[in-house]
């Protein structure tokens, strides 16, 4: 029950309350008084004395009438609207604070700018909202920093790692250590180009070059990487459906969506298990299935897998190459396009991803 239907609600029972109250003394005082006045004092009146106490009740009767049930309808009528005045306020702050996230700090609350303590409260909401907003630029910017300034030396060690795996006097030892130190330094590098991508597109630096795109090349473009990827896990790789169409996008930030997808699909599976593609048209809207025969996701983790660096997979968290940034950067890409991205998953059985992206007008050749 609301604040307000609840005060509204007291109001009644008291303005009842107080109603009955005032016409009970109020029939005590003009009827039930006189009325034992005049038996004890003037016992030998005549009839038409009894005939006005009579009248008296009736006019009684009706005043309570006229007077008393108009008063009452009035006061419950104004307490009502005085209840939905005085909280509206409170309706208008709720709302408005429900509209809050990481990405609209920069909105203020409403004041009333009338000193009661709804505003009073506004004005410190509205700073907190202040300090918030102070505190997430700076993380966006020393994430940014730090990515940026990582970029280099990362590069450097890349480089000379690789001229180090190029010299024939190595042993085979020492070729599968440098091996592997190359692998965690691309591996790095792959975590601070997503952490530099993301801030960016907090700090909204990054731009879509948008244009028609037909979705359906990129699909298949897709599947292909996707074949070469599975070999050496022997899965399987199937295009079911793949339908002309055309969306209107970024070609690139498409193109990384699909991989990103499809490698995910891939790296968590199972030996000799499946990765099914499908590309559809539902209405107005281009419809993009990666369903894989993974390990799935459990139903507490569903929820929590566009979260950045999330893992929901425990029990290939070391195995599996990644750092978990890939659905975050593909959740943005598909804000960024206007679409939708979806999870289910089955766990032992199979998980699911569903993308759904506004199509445009088809691409008009002319000669």
């Amino acid at each position: 029950m609301t604040i307000r239907t609840r005060l509204s609600l007291w109001y009644a029972a008291v303005m009842f309350i107080a109603l009955m109250v005032m016409g009970v003394l109020l029939y005590d005082q003009l009827v039930i008084e006189p009325r034992h006045a005049a038996r004890r004092h003037h016992e030998n009146r005549d009839q038409r004395e009894l005939a006005g106490s009579d009248d008296i009740f009736e006019d009684v009767t009706g005043i309570m009438l006229w007077c008393f049930v108009p008063a009452a309808v009035l006061a419950l009528a104004g307490g009502w609207w005085l209840m939905h005045k005085s909280l509206a306020p409170v309706a208008g702050l709720a709302q408005a604070a429900t509209k809050i996230t990481a990405h609209n700090l920069g909105d203020r609350l409403p004041r009333t700018r009338n000193g009661d303590e709804l505003d009073q409260l506004t004005e410190i909401f509205n700073s907190m909202l202040g300090r918030l907003e102070d505190s997430f630029t700076r993380i966006r910017v020393f994430t940014l920093n730090a990515s940026h300034e990582l970029k280099t030396p990362l590069t450097v060690l890349c480089g000379e790692t690789e001229t180090k795996m190029r010299d024939e006097s190595l042993t085979p030892a020492d070729r599968e250590y440098h091996a592997s130190q190359l692998e965690e330094l691309h591996r790095i590098s792959r975590i601070v180009d997503g952490l530099t991508l993301l801030a960016k597109v907090d700090a909204g630096m990054v731009a879509l070059s948008l244009a028609p795109v037909r979705l359906d090349e990129l699909v298949r473009d897709c599947f292909a990487d996707a074949e070469i990827l599975a070999e050496p896990q022997c899965i399987r790789v199937e295009l079911a459906a793949c339908v002309e169409t055309t969306v209107r996008g970024d070609g690139h930030r498409l193109r990384q969506l699909l991989l990103n997808l499809v490698d995910n699909a891939i790296k968590y599976n199972q030996p000799q298990g499946w990765v099914i593609m499908a590309l559809q048209r539902t209405g107005e809207t281009a419809e993009l299935v990666i369903c894989n025969s993974g390990p799935g996701i459990s139903p507490e983790s569903l929820p929590r897998v566009f979260d950045r660096f999330f893992r929901g997979d425990p029990a290939h968290g070391n195995a599996v190459e990644g750092c978990g940034l890939g659905l975050s950067i593909a959740q943005w890409i598909v804000s960024a396009h206007q679409g939708s991205i979806q999870v289910a998953s089955e766990p032992l059985k199979q998980t699911i991803v569903t993308v759904r992206l506004p199509l445009c007008a088809p691409i008009v050749e002319t000669t």
